[in-house]
């Protein structure tokens, strides 16, 4: 007889079936006991009647794996209208140790540090799994956004030569005896690639070795990239990157919609084109100084609600960020060089993406590395491909985790995260 999942059973009433889970919890009654089991789908409810069965439930501790051989039967106070009576209950393993919180409860009632200490079991969790769920369906509508507009998925190294963003902040490793570093984003080679592909993308992990302990960094996070040629300016990048956001929210609402359910959140609407604002009124609307090189925390919370009162906007772009707090490869604002061809985009108030147009010409490289003091050695092997003729391109990087957070309105970015990895965590 073929396993079923929980999700199955209503196309089932009055066969019997075999499911198999984990025991999430049992109601042991006086003239009835109750066996919830957990699996992919959701929950099932098993009604014991027979003393034998009964006395073999009682032995059972919750997160033990059973199979469970029963009738479905119709019963609309049951998880998904139906429940299975007359059961042959069989553990497939043995009995487990119970982990340190209550998996059956609505909420987790553990701290979040004891949860990521316990997170293969934390994880188990419909809450946490739920934000998974969504993190995936995020990423599948990601890739299906962009593969519908002929992009092609690349996948670019993870070690490299240098570093890609002068000044920041690397893992130093020993790579046969030479130096090398865990790349903090894929950067030169996204841009390397439009010279093969013209539009390109990449979904993989990206490495920042910045102490913060924030609720919104890790120093290993999910970077979605996009990278497209033969671009005007910044703009026709921000309107992929709006198409890009309206695709991940239709994966998730199509493909996580019991997930979403079970957070009892609601999905925003991406505006068929986002408010923007220049980072000189951006600073006015925030209160902001007018010589402020960047926006703070403060700044972008005061942005996120003025895009709400003013535009009923959860998503705001900031165009036009100085110069001097963008990298080297940036392209300057030809009307004011001073300010950039980039932009932030921000989600109810905090800093998702990052992006622009880039510099495409083989001299600009050398003029923007020589004004900053940087050495071209380096960088020979990325700033080379710009002489043997680039387009004007542009692109831009969403951070998956702080993404699936402000969906899901979680405080901290761990909470998304199936094992974070921080200034202080490195296991499990």
């Amino acid at each position: 007889m073929q396993r079923i999942l929980s999700t199955q059973l209503p196309a089932h009433v009055g066969r019997t079936v075999r499911i198999a889970g984990w025991v999430h919890r049992r109601r042991l009654l006086k003239s009835v006991a109750f066996l919830i089991v957990r699996d992919a789908g959701g929950l099932s409810q098993v009604v014991v009647s027979d003393p034998a069965v009964r006395a073999a439930l009682e032995k059972l501790t919750e997160e033990t794996v059973v199979e469970v051989t029963a009738t479905v039967v119709a019963n609309p106070t049951a998880p998904a209208g139906v429940e299975l009576t007359d059961p042959t209950v069989r553990p497939l393993g043995p009995a487990a140790v119970p982990p340190p919180f209550d998996l059956y409860r609505p909420t987790l009632t553990a701290t979040l540090p004891t949860q990521l200490d316990h997170a293969p079991t934390a994880l188990r969790h419909p809450t946490r799994s739920a934000a998974l769920r969504i993190s995936a369906a995020a990423v599948a509508g990601f890739r299906a956004t962009l593969d519908a507009r002929d992009f092609v998925e690349i996948h670019t190294p993870k070690v490299v030569g240098s570093s890609t963003e002068s000044g920041a902040n690397v893992f130093a490793l020993d790579w046969f005896g030479r130096p090398a570093y865990l790349a903090q984003s894929p950067q030169f080679y996204k841009q390397l690639m439009v010279g093969v592909f013209e539009r390109v993308y990449e979904v993989g992990p990206v490495f920042r070795a910045e102490p913060h302990d924030t609720v919104r960094h890790l120093a290993q996070y999910t970077s979605l990239d996009v990278e497209l040629g033969f671009v005007a300016d910044h703009r026709d990048v921000m309107a992929v990157l709006r198409a890009t956001l309206a695709g991940m929210l239709a994966g998730v609402a199509d493909r996580a919609g019991a997930a979403v359910a079970t957070l009892g959140i609601g999905l925003p609407e991406v505006p068929a084109e986002i408010p923007a604002v220049h980072f000189t009124e951006a600073l006015r609307i925030a209160g902001a100084p007018a010589d402020e090189p960047d926006l703070a925390p403060a700044h972008e919370r005061a942005l996120g609600e003025w895009a709400r009162a003013e535009h009923g906007s959860d998503f705001l772009f900031v165009t036009g960020y100085p110069m001097a707090k963008r990298p080297f490869y940036t392209h300057p604002d030809p009307q004011r060089p001073a300010y950039s061809n980039g932009f932030d985009l921000l989600f109810r108030g905090m800093e998702l993406v990052t992006g622009g147009q880039r510099l495409h010409r083989y001299e600009d490289y050398l003029a923007a590395l020589a004004a900053r003091g940087e050495p071209v050695e380096p960088y020979a092997g990325y700033v080379d491909a710009f002489r043997h003729g680039m387009p004007p391109h542009g692109g831009f990087a969403i951070g998956l985790e702080r993404f699936v957070a402000r969906l899901t309105g979680a405080a901290n970015v761990r909470e998304v995260t199936a094992f974070p990895r921080d200034l202080h965590r490195l296991t499990p």
